[in-house]
């Protein structure tokens, strides 16, 4: 009682003294004048990579035309001065515009003064002539992030704001790995005019030489990939990205201290005016249908296709994006060992009708939407994950309050050893949570049987199927580059339902060994990726697998 009190005291005193600040937005004073100034500060991005902090910027928002004569910007040490100048909307500015103008697609002006922010933590204060407009403070600036001061967080520099695209209803092909090796490729090989790739890592050798074709044949065709895959970039994926490049196809890597995402590892490629879209990486154990369970669609859409395509351009034209050639100079590609996987065909794709679609992207706006729709289940969902990170994940809590509204939850999850022990907790914890609520849910973890592994990230949420990279993990909701495709309609969800529920019969719950808990444990949640590298020697060659 004694030690609590002591550290209410100790509170109190440092609000008083001001020596605790809250770091959120701070509000416009209650003074008339600085209400009538109608200017916000919005962000601040005070740790550029470049040596010196060249790039330093604060941006203001003014709700409506508004002239700065007499404005200042300070950090009680330094003062910077606005432009004699009428703004409106959403302003950067900056002590070197010529350096902002790299990292923020706003609109970027030149303060005159001196303007210092310090990366271990500022407040700024918006000044008119004499009265305080805006207030925000911010602590311990990451490097190469900008502060939102509204939302509270940090945002890496260049971060994109895509928004949901909804697209009218139409037809697409349905179609699962491993039972469909042949499909991808064949897609892809089907380009006239342009052929845009995007995935986290590339090792088929099938794949390579229907893209080195359709260069052949004038196609514009680009290959963007992640630049520090877990593990490592392989020597086969140095082998197959140096055929390409000497074959005239442009690869791109994002990499260096420009990145603005952990990992690029969306699964997508825009063939003409069709979209294709899946939870499988560019690889014989992933497209190849050498192991994974996944989930892929070619949507016949123009729309759709768009839609990738501006994904596509806004990673390809960022300044992280940097040429095979230039990225593998001085650089070590690692080993793997090798495996083999053969599977029958149980599955075969259909040509499936939808009502609608929506692509979605993480971190822009993924998690939220898909929240949003398992919010509003009212019949079933059927999820197939390789791995759920926790019971507090927001997608497995929005999937229990739907089972309390009385949804029908199937959850199936990936039992190959560095997920079996965490899933298996998991699924023991949410079934003991259903018997004791009354819900009808059931969580198991996979005994494969017709593929190698789950390698799936998918959901059935009612009438509606959702297929893409996003991994059920906290991480890369918020911090990857993902892409996904929710298909609205009984057709093609059927189809998905149909093999989940083969999945579900055959793969049962099973027993975990002690030794892949032990192994579960030692890996914990952060380092999952570094344990291990699998490859698969089958029709598309031999290839490290990251299995995630």
């Amino acid at each position: 009682m004694f030690g609590r009190i002591i550290a209410v005291v100790v509170i109190a005193i440092a609000l008083a003294s001001g020596a605790f600040v809250p770091d959120v937005a701070a509000t416009a004073p209650s003074d008339p004048a600085a209400e009538s100034a109608n200017a916000t500060l919005v962000g601040a991005y005070p740790n550029p990579v470049a040596r010196g902090d060249p790039g330093e910027f604060v941006t203001v928002r003014f709700e409506r035309a508004t002239n700065t004569t007499g404005w200042t910007i300070t950090d009680g040490k330094t003062d910077a001065r606005l432009p004699n100048r009428t703004f409106d909307g959403t302003v950067a500015f900056s002590m070197r515009p010529e350096h902002a103008r790299d990292d923020t697609a706003h609109r970027v002006e030149a303060l005159s003064g001196r303007l210092l922010l310090a990366d271990d933590g500022d407040r700024l204060v918006l000044v008119d002539g004499a009265d305080t407009v805006s207030t925000a403070r911010y602590r311990n600036a990451p490097e190469s992030e900008v502060r939102d001061f509204e939302a509270g967080v940090w945002r890496p520099v260049g971060a994109t704001d895509h928004a949901p695209i909804r697209i009218d209803g139409g037809t697409a092909v349905a179609f699962v790995l491993p039972d469909a090796p042949d499909r991808t490729a064949g897609t892809l090989g089907a380009a006239d005019d342009r052929l845009f790739l995007a995935g986290y890592t590339f090792t088929s050798t099938r794949i390579t030489e229907t893209l080195l074709e359709a260069a052949r044949r004038g196609v514009d065709v680009r290959l963007l990939l992640d630049g520090a895959p877990v593990g490592g970039v392989t020597k086969r994926q140095a082998r197959e990205v140096d055929r390409l490049t000497d074959g005239g196809v442009d690869v791109r890597l994002l990499a260096g201290p420009h990145t603005r995402y952990r990992y690029h590892h969306p699964k997508y490629a825009v063939v003409d005016d069709r979209a294709l879209v899946s939870t499988e990486n560019f690889k014989p154990a992933g497209t190849g249908g050498a192991s994974s369970r996944g989930w892929s669609v070619v949507l016949e859409d123009r729309s759709a296709a768009a839609a990738l395509a501006s994904v596509h351009e806004a990673d390809w034209t960022w300044r992280a994006a940097t040429p095979w050639t230039e990225y593998r100079l001085g650089r070590d590609f690692v080993d793997g060992d090798s495996a083999l996987g053969s599977f029958d065909a149980r599955h075969s794709p259909e040509r499936v009708e939808f009502d609608a679609a929506t692509i979605l992207a993480a971190p822009d706006n993924a998690a939220d939407e898909l929240v949003t729709m398992i919010d509003s289940a009212e019949e079933r969902l059927l999820i197939q994950q390789v791995r759920i990170d926790g019971r507090e994940n927001e997608l497995l809590q929005a999937t229990l309050r739907a089972a309390d509204r009385g949804v029908r939850v199937r959850i199936h999850l990936g039992g190959s050893w560095y997920v079996d022990g965490d899933n298996a907790e998991l699924a023991e914890w949410l079934n003991r949570r259903s018997e004791a609520e009354g819900w009808d849910l059931e969580a198991r973890v996979d005994d494969a049987d017709g593929y190698g592994k789950i390698h799936t990230k998918g959901v059935i949420i009612d009438e509606t199927a959702v297929v893409g990279s996003l991994n059920w993990v906290r991480s890369a909701s918020s911090e990857n580059r993902e892409l996904l495709v929710a298909l609205e309609g009984a057709d093609v969800a059927g189809y998905y339902a149909s093999v989940f529920e083969d999945d579900w019969g055959d793969g049962g719950n099973h027993p975990v060994p002690g030794g892949l808990l032990a192994a579960a444990a030692v890996a914990g949640s952060g380092a999952l990726l570094a344990l291990r590298r699998i490859e698969f020697v089958g029709r598309d060659g031999t290839v490290t697998d990251w299995q995630w």
